[in-house]
């Protein structure tokens, strides 16, 4: 069923789960949950749109089919968790590089940032292949 009011407001919600779905992401990759939670509102977004319109118009702005998330995110993890075996350590290691962005300021990237990007991807891509399917079998509108 279309919603004028879900359709005038999707933008909006659109930009503002996608935003707050990648400071999750990066906000938790130190800490339980960041990638996991961060996929499911980026799923969220394009949920809405499938509800709002339909499903062709919502894979249509996602640009990406959901597979291609599932295998770069399972592959993203998989590097990441193969990182620690190349450097020496075991599986699943934690390894940070500094970044200087300023004189006295730095970035530390490490392989816990990439395993989550990786959790984000392949959860975004399954909510997203799962519930395209479904409503497409059931034939929403």
């Amino acid at each position: 069923m279309k919603n004028i009011i879900l359709q005038i407001a999707l933008p909006y919600i659109r930009f503002f789960l996608i935003f707050f779905s990648i400071i999750t992401l990066f906000r938790g990759h130190n800490f339980p949950g960041g990638g996991f939670i961060g996929g499911l509102m980026f799923s969220g977004a394009f949920i809405f749109q499938a509800l709002a319109w339909d499903v062709a118009d919502s894979r249509k702005t996602l640009k990406i089919r959901p597979a291609h998330m599932i295998g770069t995110g399972l592959f993203t993890a998989f590097i990441s968790a193969l990182s620690g075996i190349v450097s020496g350590r075991p599986i699943l290691s934690g390894i940070w590089i500094d970044i200087p962005l300023l004189k006295s300021y730095s970035v530390k990237l490490g392989t816990p940032l990439l395993f989550d990007i990786g959790v984000y991807l392949t959860v975004s891509g399954v909510v997203l292949f799962l519930i395209f399917t479904i409503m497409e079998e059931w034939q929403w509108k």
